[in-house]
């Protein structure tokens, strides 16, 4: 399937069966804003609750917070959000579209990529298992040609931003010869920068209030209370504070559905160490971080390290992981040693010393941080995009139908356990009620009487139900139901006290928290 296409039937499935709808759709909605439904509010739930257990429960020298939204406007200041957060914006002339000048030219080097690794997999097919990609990569003259071009492109880029050569982004768009794709056209405007900041006043008379800003990272929270809880906790370094919350960017070009928005849900936690002691740290968090992804089950193949070219001003390492997203590979999560900026700058504006006491050293430092930072709203998206499958299923009388399945892991699954009595009548609705109160004080379950037990299930594949129990004529003489897997649609005749102990073991978090 043509990821566009792919995209588009993920956004139709979202919104048609409850995950995902258009924040204010009735009055025409919102741009890049987005509601969650009653399916993707218990996914997202669970997500959160899945990274949660894996920072906080398993982790006894990290703890979690829930600082504000609001907070005091010069801790952006300190941060460096009111002087450089910003995205240099570039726009064409016939088409009236905006754009980030970074993103073009980085949409530029992949295309070029891509037909690198169309020439490699044309090679492969032509010469069979005797294929040397290494070799083939050295020596073939056409990709040896694309290379170099994504390598001076590459070296242009990371200066260009490096030293914020506004004029040089625009040049590298002319001279790639990069154009609008609404318009097709090259005839674009200078580059300027643009804050991505929320501005709001807070005050009872709008002369008197004072500016502030809705958080653009959850980050600083955590850092403004690092002597709080280091105090409180009385934690001892090595130690991370935890928090997953909202952040608000004014994205101009916020796109590819829940990607890219205005209003998000981020998942961060701090690190702290001791200065020397953070790169090793960092190796530490990176690997222990794409175990947390790899562990859902989606494929390795789907993940891959992207060490950054042009670190922030701040950091000494930084790497993100992306995943293979519909629209391309793309970044999930950043893990990035801060050194000791944050709390030094804090240190700086407040006149406040964000200083640890090791005992062990018998010395006061500034500690250095390590930062693992995922976006939740782009991990709703992954899982979305990784769970959707579209099949042929022969029925039992021969016949051939489609099904639409979500393939989550249990764990995350929304609706763990669907209760379904074969007929309206005959006392199945009446044992089925008895079943599913029984259950419910244990799972997210849904009773369904409505329509034939076929589309019943159909239903529940829709929406990434793993079990369906089934109540007929038998459950009233046998005390027995059946249960149907969803990926496998194996059913399996079980006694009713069973179902419990059954649901429980596969739809249980431990199964992911293990692989961490």
């Amino acid at each position: 399937m043509i990821q566009e296409d792919f995209l588009k039937k993920l956004i139709s499935h979202s919104k048609e069966y409850g995950f995902i709808f258009p924040s204010s759709e009735i009055y025409d909605g919102l741009s890049a804003v987005y509601d969650y439904g009653q399916y993707g509010v218990e996914l997202k739930n669970n997500i959160r609750q899945y990274w949660w257990n894996a920072m906080v429960r398993l982790n006894e020298n990290i703890v979690g917070i829930d600082s504000a939204i609001f907070m005091h406007p010069t801790i952006w200041k300190a941060s460096g959000h009111v002087g450089a957060f910003n995205d240099p914006l570039i726009d064409n002339k016939d088409s009236k579209k905006r754009y980030r000048a970074d993103n073009l030219i980085e949409e530029y080097r992949d295309k070029l990529q891509d037909k690198i690794d169309k020439e490699v997999d044309k090679a492969h097919k032509r010469f069979g298992e005797s294929f040397d990609k290494e070799m083939y990569l050295s020596t073939n003259p056409k990709v040896l040609e694309y290379q170099s071009k994504i390598d001076v492109v590459n070296t242009r880029l990371v200066n260009a931003l490096k030293n914020d050569d506004l004029n040089e982004l625009r040049q590298i768009i002319i001279d790639c010869e990069i154009v609008c794709p609404v318009s097709g056209t090259r005839n674009w405007t200078e580059v300027r920068q643009f804050n991505l900041m929320f501005e709001t006043k807070m005050g009872s008379v709008d002369q008197e209030a004072s500016t502030i800003y809705l958080r653009p990272e959850t980050a600083q929270g955590i850092f403004v209370n690092f002597l709080n809880v280091y105090k409180s906790g009385r934690m001892k370094i090595p130690f991370g504070i935890a928090q997953t919350g909202k952040a608000f960017r004014n994205e101009i070009v916020a796109r590819q559905f829940i990607f890219r928005m205005r209003e998000f849900e981020q998942m961060e936690m701090q690190f702290f160490v001791r200065p020397g002691e953070e790169l090793s740290w960092f190796e530490y968090w990176k690997e222990k971080r794409i175990r947390w992804h790899k562990a859902l089950g989606f494929g390795d193949d789907k993940y891959r390290f992207h060490v950054h070219d042009k670190l922030a001003h701040y950091a000494n390492a930084a790497v993100d992981i992306e995943f293979d997203f519909p629209m391309g590979f793309k970044e999930v999560e950043g893990i990035h040693s801060r050194t000791d900026f944050d709390l030094s700058q804090h240190q700086q504006f407040s006149g406040k010393k964000m200083q640890y006491f090791d005992a062990d050293l018998n010395q006061n430092y500034i500690p250095y941080v390590i930062e693992t930072s995922i976006g939740l709203d782009r991990t709703v998206l992954l899982v979305l995009s990784a769970s959707y499958a579209e099949e042929k299923v022969t029925n039992k009388d021969g016949s051939v139908e489609e099904r639409v399945v979500m393939r989550f892991p249990p764990a995350l699954a929304p609706v763990k356990l669907a209760i379904l009595p074969l007929v309206k009548k005959d006392g199945l609705p009446e044992k089925a009620r008895v079943i599913m109160d029984s259950l419910k004080l244990d799972f997210i379950c849904q009773y369904d009487e409505k329509d034939s037990i076929g589309r019943r299930y159909r239903r529940q594949d829709a929406i990434g139900t793993p079990y369906c129990v089934t109540i007929d004529h038998d459950s009233l003489e046998t005390d027995t139901v059946t249960i149907r897997e969803r990926d496998s649609m194996l059913q399996e005749r079980v006694p009713v006290n069973a179902v419990r102990d059954i649901i429980a073991e596969n739809v249980n978090m431990r199964s992911l928290l293990e692989k961490v």
